[in-house]
């Protein structure tokens, strides 16, 4: 059927703005550009575990029969807008199976369609954060206290708790962190809003292992380019919108923290540690999924992630101690002074970056 309508301008959705409203039409782009990064750079985490979690299986096949499964299940808490577009990305381009993503909405009745791909979805987010391995917080602000009051106790420790949902700052931080001030060492330049920002969402679920990506803006005369984000799933396939969404080189008028970055390789490490892989091993791991299209990278190694005062005590068969997000999204830690020094790991990660948020959503285990 042809679209009479599609080259008069007078049906456009601008034709009827003031010129007051008009420039605020950036605002759309803006709202678009928010929701394709933030699904983009879920996708890249689910595709990063994952693999990470196949290749911890097969190294630890023939030491022992109690490794992790490397089926990754993911659970979506709240099915919203964002909700629903994140599932739609995961289901479309993370190759993890429809049997293990799980959704914890209010209104199960408004997810048909997805039940039918063999999603499963219920309303119990305790039994949501007892089942996953990464959660994904999507409800409104005003819900999350009652949210949070669930999920505390109910979530295992190894269980990564991804947040796009916003809570109440507080005016004063009193957990001091004293384990992983010691990582850290010297490297002690918080950022007060942001950490008592993280801190307020890791007292309310009384869990450590929480990523909350911080999205800034920046004017910007590219910004349109984020209206092509109309249909989610086809812009995850168009190249130049994964290039200007890469967390290290954003466009667009939006941008994420290089905090983010260092979090989610900190969280790679905290996996590791709950494998209990030696020191040694995790490296060489967590190197092998971030180098695979760029071998000759330059390589992470302890003292990337812990003060070398530290590193050089840590033994070769001793996991890393398990490290706080808390810190790492909102202190200046080794590892966020190596990134921003390392020109070849910035590269690497942006290759892994695209190759993993392009390629088609079949993962091998």
């Amino acid at each position: 059927m042809v679209d009479v309508v599609a080259d008069l301008s007078s049906f456009s959705f601008e034709t009827g703005l003031t010129e007051d409203e008009k420039e605020l039409l950036y605002l759309r782009a803006r709202s678009a550009g928010l929701t394709f990064c933030g699904c983009a750079h879920a996708v890249f985490l689910c595709k990063l575990v994952h693999s990470l979690r196949c290749i911890i299986k097969s190294h630890t096949a023939n030491r022992d029969s109690s490794g992790e499964d490397s089926e990754l299940c993911v659970g979506i808490l709240g099915l919203g807008h964002m909700g629903k577009q994140l599932l739609l990305s995961l289901l479309e381009k993370s190759g993890i199976k429809p049997s293990h993503i799980k959704i914890s909405s209010r209104r199960p009745e408004s997810a048909v369609e997805f039940i039918q791909t063999g999603v499963e979805c219920f309303f119990d987010n305790r039994r949501l954060a007892a089942w996953a391995d990464i959660l994904f917080l999507c409800c409104l602000p005003s819900h999350l206290p009652k949210v949070c009051a669930d999920l505390r106790s109910h979530l295992s420790k190894r269980c990564l708790v991804y947040s796009f949902t916003s809570v109440v700052r507080v005016t004063r931080y009193h957990h001091t962190h004293t384990h992983t001030a010691l990582l850290f060492a010297d490297f002690q330049s918080p950022n007060p809003s942001l950490l008592s920002f993280h801190s307020r969402l890791a007292q309310l679920l009384g869990h450590d292992f929480i990523l909350k990506p911080q999205y800034d803006f920046v004017a910007c005369d590219a910004a349109d380019v984020w209206l092509s984000c109309t249909h989610l799933t086809t812009a995850l396939t168009d190249p130049l919108l994964i290039e200007a969404s890469c967390p290290l080189t954003m466009s667009g008028g939006i941008s994420l923290g290089l905090n983010w970055v260092c979090a989610v390789l900190y969280s790679l490490l905290n996996i590791c540690t709950s494998a209990a892989l030696g020191s040694t091993d995790a490296l060489s791991l967590i190197n092998s999924v971030l180098k695979e299209k760029r071998p000759h990278t330059v390589e992470l190694n302890a003292q990337s992630f812990i003060s070398a005062s530290y590193a050089s005590f840590l033994l070769t068969e001793e996991p890393f101690p398990w490290i706080s997000l808390t810190d790492a999204q909102t202190k200046e830690t080794p590892l966020l002074c190596f990134l921003s020094s390392s020109k070849s790991m910035q590269q690497c990660i942006f290759a892994a970056y695209k190759s993993l948020v392009e390629t088609p959503a079949k993962l091998e285990s």
